[in-house]
């Protein structure tokens, strides 16, 4: 992150919308076109009168912003970027400049509005895998820490009732569960470790969010007695792997097993595309898809096999893999989960003499699906070295202390409990 005022461009662009980024280019077009990079390698954030996006494989301040209400947008612009961005934006809007290149500030909220939207990242596009040795987050946990980073960034929010990221009293509704293991571990956690302030942090913060929304509850209730009272560290280590235990046993479904026999022709591994199922269906290797094209007779016939993530639903869904084979139609075979993987088998429409038939293959939800886009190998795999990145400094998150203006690279406690118990994922 960079440790001092960085350039930013201030762009107004023909359809009215006014862009910053600090690279020009950037700035001249839609963070969202189709330039614009995979939607698994962006955070992304609705606030008043704009979105902002990040990178999530570059510095994570300046965001670029795409500004369709400068009215709006004045109440949080001069605190994420400074006031000269936030007097350019100004000038934009009343057709005074049309392109300016301007510095932005480092500012506190910047770096709590680039966590915040990385924490909404890895809600929805966190790689787990058990085939990459990459451990689930817990969900709880994550989501009371939005929870905690959405109350201290309501300046980026207004009323109009158009953010979907300003959702403070649905997240602390939907994850209170995390409450009472949170307050253990925070007793149970060294004072002058950087994660003990870090659990206080949170805790304070949802407590204030629970009571500005109006919230209450027996959890609730809990914290705000733990908070009033002098805290008391209990010596006793606490064993994260049972606080936060992940349920990872595969139920079983109704899918049938693959059955053995035939000749076989070809086999070989399709493409795991995040894009095109929810999060919590299929693991997230590259090897989680595979194929296998076997003969019976006169008869030509495709084995689906997708491996299942540990969260994926156990009743029926309509999870499919699309098979295209040498260049013809695409075709859809239903899956079903039965333990651990997504099966399924369709017939294969090829010669009786083909013996390597060119086989595409990728798995997708129908009617969340977006489409086949552009091949995103090398961008999954750059997600997947920054999560070991990140675990790896979860992992030794009490080592050092962060500077304030790092405060965004700073782990969440989900990675931290996910790094702690990785050995037994």
């Amino acid at each position: 992150m960079a440790r001092g005022p960085v350039d930013v461009h201030v762009v107004r662009g023909d359809d009215g919308a006014i862009r910053i980024a600090a690279d020009p280019a950037t700035a001249a077009v839609p963070a969202t076109g189709p330039a614009a990079a995979p939607d698994f390698a962006r955070a992304v954030l609705d606030v008043a009168g704009a979105v902002l996006t990040w990178s999530v494989l570059g510095d994570p301040v300046p965001p670029v912003a795409e500004i369709h209400d400068v009215g709006r947008a004045q109440q949080w612009l001069w605190a994420v970027y400074g006031e000269r961005v936030a007097g350019a934006v100004h000038a934009c809007a009343a057709a005074e400049l049309a392109d300016v290149g301007v510095p932005s500030d480092l500012t506190p909220l910047a770096g709590r509005a680039a966590r915040l939207g990385f924490g909404h990242w890895a809600a929805r596009w966190w790689p787990a895998s058990h085939l990459d040795g990459i451990p689930a987050l817990q969900p709880d946990l994550l989501g009371l820490e939005l929870a905690a980073l959405t109350h201290e960034c309501q300046q980026l929010f207004d009323d109009e009732g158009d953010q979907p990221d300003d959702c403070v009293a649905e997240l602390v509704g939907d994850h209170r569960a995390a409450l009472d293991p949170l307050i253990q571990w925070w007793h149970a956690t060294p004072p002058s470790t950087d994660t003990a302030r870090q659990l206080e942090s949170v805790l304070r913060s949802v407590d204030d969010a629970a009571d500005s929304a109006g919230l209450d509850g027996p959890a609730l209730r809990r914290l705000r007695s733990a908070l009033d009272r002098p805290r008391r560290p209990d010596s006793t280590p606490v064993d994260l792997v049972t606080l936060f235990a992940r349920h990872d046993d595969y139920a079983l479904a109704a899918g049938d097993p693959l059955v053995a026999g035939g000749r076989l022709i070809a086999r070989g591994s399709g493409t795991n595309d995040w894009r095109r199922y929810p999060p919590g269906f299929v693991d997230a290797s590259e090897t989680a898809v595979s194929w296998t094209a076997r003969a019976f007779g006169a008869r030509r016939r495709i084995e689906v096999e997708v491996v299942a993530h540990i969260a994926a639903p156990v009743t029926a869904v309509p999870l499919a893999a699309e098979v295209r084979v040498n260049d013809g139609p695409r075709n859809r075979v239903p899956l079903s989960r039965r333990v651990d993987v997504w099966t399924g088998r369709a017939d294969l429409d090829l010669p009786a003499g083909e013996t390597q038939p060119h086989i595409e293959l990728g798995v997708l939800l129908p009617g969340f699906d977006p489409g086949p886009g552009p091949e995103g190998g090398a961008d999954r795999d750059s997600i997947r070295a920054l999560i070991r990145r990140r675990l790896a400094t979860a992992a030794q998150s009490d080592a050092h202390n962060s500077p304030p203006h790092e405060d965004a690279y700073r782990p969440f406690l989900a990675e931290i409990t996910a790094a702690t118990t990785d050995e037994d994922y």
